[in-house]
């Protein structure tokens, strides 16, 4: 079992980050969260997670702070903030850092590891973590979990060996396993990352599209062929690119989202909130690869178009009125 005595940074404390570090810190782990808007509440009241799974959390007090450089080194660093931000997190990162620690991207998309790698000292381990969870912050400080949570971990750069890189992935499997959340190493993270698109790529961008949450689009038998069209795209570029998806997991991931409670997925919440949308890393990154790899797929790259005009729309209103 990973020894719980690991020091646990969370780099941008929203729905995923604040979700998972509460469960880690609950477990006995030394987790400090970095904040922006929420610091003072996290600060004074701390934070609570309201779980359909694992019940009401409330971590009081808690390490929070305003600014990396006031965190003390971290050996693992969890990135819960969105890929927009990406490049500006990098000095964040590289000051809560301990010499050596391991930064895992809690985040959707492709080439997201990528594109932070440059921005990053080689010294430090770079990973990915796909999270399969219904979650959504609902007010400063306030996590709602409605259902599932795990955690695929792989590995992406950094100073490992061959061999060491399945030992790091598996250390950090080990530490949501110890939270008592289901975690796997995998040993492929782009072939993980594909396969979280096949549901990322259909939900996420349809759900701003329709201005509809998982339910009405599951109910809807127009909207239901939309899915399947979309997800049976993302398996044939996944293929051309050399990561063929599992036979039956499209059908497995359309049938579970039937029983799934009512959910906003993350970029329907980021459109009503006037933010920028995950574009480039769920869209555009997958078609350019698709493309190079001579795999067309039109229904995604009129997904991304009809989002693109969307996103300019929806920040330009958010400018006029902030």
């Amino acid at each position: 079992m990973t020894e719980p005595t690991l020091r646990i940074g969370i780099i941008g404390t929203g729905a995923i980050g604040g979700f998972y570090g509460a469960m880690l810190a609950k477990a006995g782990f030394d987790v400090h969260f970095l904040l922006r808007s929420e610091f003072a509440t996290v600060a004074a009241h701390g934070l609570q997670v309201n779980s359909a799974v694992h019940g009401a959390l409330h971590q009081a007090p808690v390490h929070a702070y305003a600014r990396a450089e006031e965190m003390p080194p971290c050996d693992w660093l969890l990135v819960g903030a969105k890929t927009t931000s990406n490049a500006a997190l990098a000095p964040a990162i590289i000051a809560a850092a301990a010499p050596g620690a391991k930064v895992l991207l809690m985040q959707n998309g492709l080439g997201v590891e990528e594109a932070l790698r440059p921005l990053l000292p080689d010294s430090l381990h770079l990973l990915g973590g796909l999270c399969y969870i219904c979650v959504h912050r609902a007010a400063p400080g306030v996590v709602v979990h409605q259902a599932l949570g795990a955690v695929h971990v792989g590995y992406h750069s950094g100073p490992a060996t061959a061999q060491a890189c399945v030992q790091v992935a598996e250390q950090g499997a080990g530490l949501f396993r110890a939270a008592g959340i289901d975690s796997l190493a995998m040993p492929d993270l782009a072939q993980a990352r594909w396969q979280k698109l096949v549901w990322n790529a259909p939900y996420n961008g349809l759900s701003v599209l329709l201005d509809a949450s998982t339910t009405p689009l599951m109910a809807d038998a127009a909207s239901r062929a939309l899915v399947e069209g979309v997800m049976a795209e993302v398996v044939q570029g996944a293929a051309a690119c050399g990561y063929p998806i599992p036979a039956g997991y499209a059908e497995k991931m359309f049938a579970s989202t039937r029983y799934m409670p009512d959910y906003q997925p993350s970029m329907y919440l980021d459109f009503r909130e006037q933010r920028a949308m995950e574009l480039e890393a769920i869209y555009a990154r997958p078609l350019e690869a698709a493309r190079a790899a001579g795999c067309e797929m039109p229904r995604l790259q009129a997904l991304y178009e009809a989002l693109q005009f969307i996103d300019r729309r929806n920040l330009n209103e958010g400018a006029v009125h902030g």
